[in-house]
């Protein structure tokens, strides 16, 4: 399965589009290169209010980088990766990092470390970075994910490949960086449990962890998975299950658990109209199909659900389309519960796209109730942008 194609300092002032009467967009920082360069994760909220991030290529070494950032727009880089000889230190990040309850922050690299598989790291608030754990392919590569911090003080995560059957693996690995595996992707007959998952993991209230695989699965299109923090594994839902593959294919982005209980997130394929889906899915496994995506001539309702929903504080679930919308650009929409969507803005909506286009990430709402976010591409200088949102 191949990857998803993603083309996409001084502060840039920032500019501000009124989309509607209740919605007020803001471009807050644009990358230059130096850094950063192609934010393909979403961000954080600390303790401290500032937001953290990474950035898959850029920095002092162009391997991407952590950075920080206040809600006002200042950004600050917390370390380049490569900055260590052959990489030891990772390189190349899809994830956004977590903070652990000790308020460091950890993540994972696509790549680097001692093995070039990919890492896992641990970055103090100030920038000091420790290699936790180095991925050698036996025991999992390429990791897409970030990692979950679950209540038992341990971190869990997925790896896209390696593992026993080389499609990916779970694992959990402790603050100081003793590693397990938990679970081996196509270790069913016609990898039935699932393979190559991309997504981060969640914690559910009844305390497992829950996930999604992008292929595998009955049908080959991909599945929902649980696994306990003790490797108990249980797929959930295999994708394409309907004819026409009517409840979607190809789950790219992870799930959120919102208030009622039940488990929600979305597929790049499949539905009504072939471009992918918004599902709900309750912890006993029964799946409902709330939205099928492009539902509109030429998709001014976005298109490619590249990244998972964030419920707001108002109930809703709020998300981005990669592509689509009113410019081509992507989309951020909210959708209720019951699967009402609405389109709360379109990038390149400014000239240039200083805006911003191509978003990749998942939002995150701030403690000031505004929804924050980054794009892959556009902004004043082409290497993608940190906005905000207020809906």
């Amino acid at each position: 399965m191949m990857l998803a194609a993603l083309w996409l300092f001084a502060p840039a002032s920032q500019i501000e589009a009124q989309t509607d009467s209740v919605t007020t967009f803001t471009t807050l920082h644009s990358f230059s290169g130096t850094d950063g360069k192609l934010p393909f994760a979403g961000l954080v909220q600390a303790t401290n209010g500032n937001l953290y991030g990474t950035t898959y290529f850029g920095g002092s070494k162009n391997d991407g980088e952590v950075f920080q950032v206040t809600t006002s727009g200042t950004l600050k880089t917390l370390h380049s990766f490569c900055s260590k000889a052959r990489c030891t230190d990772g390189e190349y990040s899809y994830a956004v990092p977590v903070q652990g309850i000790d308020g460091n922050f950890y993540g994972t690299t696509y790549l680097g470390g001692s093995k070039g598989n990919g890492t896992v790291f641990k970055v103090t608030p100030s920038g000091t970075l420790t290699t936790l754990h180095s991925f050698d392919g036996t025991d999992g590569s390429q990791p897409l994910a970030g990692l979950v911090s679950a209540s038992d003080g341990n971190f869990y995560g997925t790896t896209y490949i390696g593992g026993t059957h080389n499609e990916g693996s779970i694992f959990k690995i402790t603050p100081t960086g003793a590693f397990t595996t938990l679970h081996s992707f196509c270790s069913e007959t016609a990898c039935a449990d699932g393979q190559n998952p991309f997504a981060s993991l969640i914690q559910a209230t009844d305390g497992d962890l829950y996930g999604t695989t992008l292929a595998g699965g009955a049908h080959g299109d991909g599945t929902v998975f649980k696994i306990s923090p003790g490797g108990t594994f249980t797929t959930f839902h295999s994708f394409c299950s309907q004819s026409g593959c009517l409840d979607g294919e190809f789950p790219q982005t992870g799930l959120v658990q919102a208030t009622n209980g039940n488990l929600y997130g979305t597929t790049i394929l499949g539905g009504h109209h072939g471009s992918g889906t918004i599902f709900e899915i309750s912890l006993s496994g029964a799946l409902t199909t709330l939205y099928s995506v492009c539902s509109q001539s030429d998709c001014p309702d976005g298109n490619y659900l590249y990244a998972g929903l964030t419920q707001g504080t108002d109930g809703n679930l709020y998300g981005i389309m990669q592509v689509g919308g009113a410019h081509g650009s992507g989309t951020i929409f909210k959708i209720t519960v019951s699967g009402t969507l609405t389109t709360l803005y379109s990038f390149c909506s400014q000239p240039g796209c200083a805006d911003g286009q191509y978003p990749a990430g998942a939002l995150v709402q701030d403690t000031n109730g505004n929804l924050y976010g980054t794009t892959g591409d556009g902004g004043v200088h082409g290497d993608g942008t940190v906005f905000s949102i207020a809906p």
